[in-house]
């Protein structure tokens, strides 16, 4: 394990059966405050709209919260969907927060669409409103920098560093705009060659910029930590299931409890994806997650990972982040 190694928390707010979304607000707070304790580099909100199993639609608002309460951690968004608003109208809302926790906030900036039809409708989205991104990124960058076709307010000084959440196609946008790049996915466990090719090509296509003049790159996956391997696949299959159902019926639900959920009442494609999910993730006792996160740091040549994906069992995932942190 790299001694450098950096650890954050993206936190979604998922809703849990037989809780309201007011408590998975508060639960991110909460979970923030306890990273903070132990020690993580980021914690870092999702913006996500119109899913029923996810309380998390605004990262800004919430990322205010999460940095209100706490002190040195630091704050960020992972991400402002670029689709959903108007660069000038993002650029407010990070200035807003670095104005108001000064050397605190990281942004991150991603293109995905709504996530259903009817999502994309009441957002006004046209099916290939991520089309622009490039243009739009450049166009942000100019706002927070001072150089836009009118002032982004507040003003400042030193505005705070973004990162782009990559795929193929906006990792390219993100090498040569001079960004940050979070890149997580399959592709970071289903390998064909030595070294991610993804991040191989971010670096050698890098263009230094004002806002960052080296690359920089993270990586983000699934992460539980158990006292035992099957402890810790218990803390993954809630959201592994909730995603696998989503697939056939375009509805994320609330995560219930793993003692809920039979693998052996659901179809083969289901439960197909459901280990697929599963497989596409980092999870064990300690020593063997430590292991699994340094081959990762190999393979990618990064120093920072960030532990996504949401728990069931609140109580685990508070142990899981400990034990995680206890790598450090």
């Amino acid at each position: 394990m790299a001694s450098s190694l950096q650890l954050s928390i993206l936190d979604r707010a998922n809703l849990r059966k037989g809780a309201d979304d007011t408590s998975a607000l508060h639960s991110a707070v909460a979970r923030a405050q306890q990273a903070e304790t132990l020690g993580y580099h980021r914690f870092l909100l999702a913006e996500h709209h119109g899913v029923p199993g996810i309380a998390g639609s605004t990262p800004t608002l919430l990322a205010t919260a999460v940095a209100a309460a706490t002190s040195t951690i630091r704050v960020g968004t992972a991400g402002i969907m670029m689709a959903a608003h108007q660069p000038l109208v993002i650029a407010e809302q990070i200035l807003t927060l670095a104005a108001l926790f000064p050397g605190r906030i990281d942004a991150g900036i991603g293109r995905s669409l709504g996530f259903t039809p009817k999502v994309r409708q009441a957002l006004h989205q046209a099916d290939d409103a991520d089309g622009n991104f490039p243009a739009e990124l450049a166009e942000l960058k100019d706002f927070l920098q001072g150089r836009g076709t009118v002032r982004a307010m507040p003003e400042l000084r030193q505005v705070p560093p973004l990162y782009v959440l990559a795929n193929s196609h906006s990792i390219k946008a993100a090498a040569e705009a001079g960004l940050g790049v979070i890149v997580g996915g399959p592709k970071l466990f289903q390998r064909d060659t030595t070294r991610h090719e993804g991040l191989e090509n971010y670096r050698r296509h890098f263009r230094p910029s004002a806002m960052l003049d080296t690359p920089h790159a993270i990586i983000a996956a699934n992460i539980a930590v158990a006292d035992s391997r099957e402890e810790a696949r218990q803390l993954l299959l809630p959201e592994a299931w909730a995603l696998a159902m989503s697939r056939r019926s375009g509805t994320f639900e609330p995560l219930q409890s793993a003692t809920e959920l039979n693998l052996d009442l659901v179809s083969p494609r289901d439960r197909e994806r459901i280990e697929a999910n599963i497989s596409s993730a980092v999870y064990g006792t300690q020593g063997e997650v430590g292991a699994q996160l340094a081959d990762l740091l190999e393979f990618t040549g990064v120093e920072e990972v960030v532990l996504t994906g949401g728990m069931w069992d609140e109580v685990g995932q508070a142990r899981s982040d400990e034990l995680l942190a206890g790598l450090l």
